[in-house]
């Protein structure tokens, strides 16, 4: 039934405009040293011919970027143009997750003996540059190259390997120190299996690590990677294939259970060799997000972003969001794991207050670090920025009244000395003034350098990088 999204808060209203190479007026001073360019992914349209989607997942692919150069800083924003999007201009749109025909569920519908239809190539949720291509990226395996400059659709992107997945991760984890990307997938079958690859860079080749067996899938939005090990979070919550059977099954989500009698499992991979070295079990938790491991002395400390059970998922639904916006969503919480080479496990919790979407520099990925970057998300009528101090329980936080901080992205100086010299860059909306802006934040302090304001609102994104020129 046709809806209008005019009720809805701004960060969840469809957007019309595209812009292109449009410079943004500056209020202050941008570093003269950022010269880069940050690209973002995240829904732009959550209707169709006045046919809404069903959750926030599900909202039409839209790109963004804004590229840093002597000080200024130039803005374009522009559409996926896929089957996805043509199907939603003309009142039919689908989604991966929550809405109709061609999500995740009824690509399993493989499982009946007939031909399943084409999953859903409305990538929506990350960006990544591979063999030197740009790609946005979703949880299904038809991922679509765009041109970095323009951000015109390509058409889809291919790998030059035959590994088979039937969901892929949106969260390659980029190690620049050994020039690689690495990932996992589920394929399904009589065994299902988790797959965890990498990419190395110049290729478009990934190469399976190892594959870990499982009689019940979980849903993994993300892993952690050590320079040693890969670490998957195997939670409670499990992907029921047979409801994949029924013809009731609208979305992905449907296919989701929480099994409350379920811990939540670590496997623990050797990242060269494929072995696993340990799988400890440890109390349920939910989580989407991991942020940093390392090693430590033989063990692998895991931080990450940690939820009771699956609440979030159902709280982000439209319906639920409609008005209230991020209300009525359950805070998550900065967790530290370690995992020593026994199997034993501690946890400390590292941040008292809610975050998501935490990102720590790329040159700290994978190895020791201090800070992380994050959302404050135990707010009303508001989210902030939250530096964690992990190294010693301490936290600084920036905010302002009627500001939603979209994922922050952290770029060191090229001369730092210091973990945290350098520029925090926040997309963000105010949902007073239904206008979005950029911030530009001195890493260290948190201290405001510059904003950019955005000739239009922006419906709140997912994920993005920095990419340096």
């Amino acid at each position: 039934m046709p809806v209008s999204d005019s009720a809805f808060m701004p960060g969840f209203q469809s957007l019309d405009t595209e812009l292109r190479d449009h410079e943004l007026p500056v209020e202050g001073s941008v570093p003269e040293w950022l010269s880069g360019t940050l690209l973002r992914n995240g829904p732009g349209k959550f209707e169709g011919n006045g046919v809404r989607l069903n959750h926030w997942f599900d909202g039409l692919a839209m790109l963004r970027k804004y590229e840093f150069d002597a000080g200024t800083v130039r803005y374009t924003n522009r559409f996926l143009r896929t089957g996805s999007y043509a199907d939603a201009m003309a009142g039919r749109p689908t989604g991966q997750f929550a809405t109709d025909e061609h999500g995740l569920s009824k690509m399993l519908s493989l499982l009946k003996r007939l031909g399943p239809p084409e999953p859903t190539d409305n990538a929506n949720i990350h960006v990544a540059r591979i063999d030197g291509e740009y790609v946005a990226q979703t949880e299904v395996p038809r991922w679509i190259s765009f041109d970095g400059g323009t951000l015109d659709t390509r058409g889809e992107f291919t790998f030059d390997d035959m590994l088979d997945v039937d969901m892929i991760t949106a969260h390659l984890v980029a190690d620049p120190h050994r020039g690689e990307h690495v990932g996992h997938g589920l394929s399904f079958g009589r065994t299902h299996e988790y797959k965890l690859f990498r990419i190395p860079d110049g290729s478009r080749r990934r190469e399976l690590i190892t594959s870990i067996p499982t009689d019940s899938p979980a849903y993994v939005h993300s892993i952690a990677v050590s320079e040693e090990r890969i670490v998957l979070v195997e939670t409670p919550l499990r992907i029921n294939i047979r409801k994949a059977l029924s013809p009731f099954t609208e979305g992905f989500f449907e296919l989701l259970e929480w099994h409350d009698d379920a811990d939540t499992r670590l496997h623990v991979v050797d990242r060269d060799t494929g072995r696993l070295r340990t799988q400890p079990a440890v109390d349920p938790f939910f989580t989407f997000h991991t942020i940093n491991a390392y090693d430590d002395e033989g063990s692998v400390v895991v931080d990450l972003v940690a939820f009771e059970d699956n609440t979030i998922v159902d709280a982000l639904s439209l319906d639920r969001l409609e008005t209230a916006g991020f209300a009525g969503v359950p805070p998550g919480r900065l967790v530290r794991l370690r995992i020593g080479p026994d199997g034993t496990v501690s946890r400390e919790q590292l941040y008292d207050g809610g975050i998501e979407l935490p990102t720590v520099p790329t040159p700290l990925q994978s190895r020791p670090y201090r800070y992380a970057y994050g959302q404050a998300t135990d707010r009303e009528g508001a989210n902030g920025l939250v530096k964690v101090d992990t190294a010693h329980g301490q936290a600084s936080e920036w905010w302002q009244r009627d500001l939603y901080i979209e994922e922050p992205w952290m770029v060191q100086r090229p001369d730092a000395t210091a973990e945290d010299e350098g520029v925090v860059l926040a997309p963000a909306l105010d949902v007073a003034a239904e206008n979005s802006l950029l911030l530009v934040l001195d890493a260290g302090t948190l201290d405001e350098l510059a904003r950019a304001p955005v000739p239009h609102h922006n419906p709140f994104g997912f994920h993005g990088r920095f990419f340096e020129h």
